[in-house]
């Protein structure tokens, strides 16, 4: 709900006596986007590292996934869709296996979008999202420009931070899958965080889990993987890297993101 401050009003700063300078409207919010994704294996006492006090590595202990996205999104009443340049953005973000009291779901330690709008919305989730530069290639229908889903069409993905790439991948398609990647089909978990800027009272934090509705997958292209990381990003995203690649993967994904769900309250 919008906040009220007075005779000031936004879902989120900067306040405003109507409410609509709000860098963020309500939810929901309603995506569409391009994927390129990658399955991949990190050693499994990495990913227990990254999991938060309520989580667990699950029963496929080491499992992860690199997702490069190309999203459009709009608010409930779509005014974004008529400007391409505030409704469009690109991501970056790595995924990990893990449970919440046996319900499979799935951890985004490190996420990057190019746009200032889906960073913050990503805070007030608890989702971790810092800029970077995230470049894919897009499905083409017609030329040699571009490749084609289909089989031995390469798709490429890139993300760079500070002008220094840090990961790289490719797909080659071999065909259609009978179903989606896992890892694209469970709750992320998120950490609530903001930190206390007056040292007034303790640090308060919360696991969430993401509620989202009609969500929908195009055909799914698999085949082929290539990922790497380069070391620029720090000892702890280092330790992130694959120790195995699997299949690649080529989708278009909507969904509704409608807000969060506590799982577990306060915590250290």
């Amino acid at each position: 709900m919008p906040a009220v401050v007075g005779g000031l009003r936004g879902y989120s700063l900067p306040l405003s006596p109507s409410g609509g300078s709000s860098m963020l409207t309500p939810p929901p919010w309603h995506f569409t986007g391009e994927v390129v994704m990658v399955d991949y294996r990190v050693e499994p006492e990495a990913v227990a590292a990254f999991l938060p006090p309520g989580l667990t590595p699950g029963r496929d202990a080491g499992a992860a996934a690199a997702v490069f996205a190309e999203w459009q999104w709009c608010s409930d009443s779509g005014e974004e869709l008529a400007d391409p340049c505030r409704n469009r953005f690109s991501e970056f973000l790595v995924l990990l296996a893990c449970e919440f009291e046996g319900e499979p779901m799935a951890r985004c330690p490190y996420a990057w979008v190019d746009q200032p709008v889906p960073m913050m919305r990503g805070w007030v989730q608890g989702m971790p999202k810092q800029f970077g530069v995230v470049h894919q290639s897009r499905p083409a229908t017609v030329g040699r420009a571009g490749p084609r889903l289909a089989p031995g069409g390469t798709f490429a993905a890139t993300m760079s931070v500070h002008g220094r790439r840090a990961v790289e991948a490719s797909v080659t398609l071999t065909g259609i899958s009978p179903e989606p990647p896992g890892l694209h089909m469970v709750p992320l978990a998120h950490t609530l965080h903001i930190p206390d800027w007056t040292s007034t009272r303790p640090r308060e934090t919360a696991l969430v889990a993401s509620e989202v509705s009609d969500v929908e997958f195009s055909q799914v292209w698999s085949g082929a993987a290539e990922f790497g990381f380069f070391d620029v990003l720090g000892a702890d995203f280092a330790r992130l890297a694959p120790v195995e690649v699997g299949a690649g993967h080529v989708f278009s994904y909507a969904e509704t993101l409608h807000g969060g769900r506590v799982l577990r309250g306060s915590e250290d």
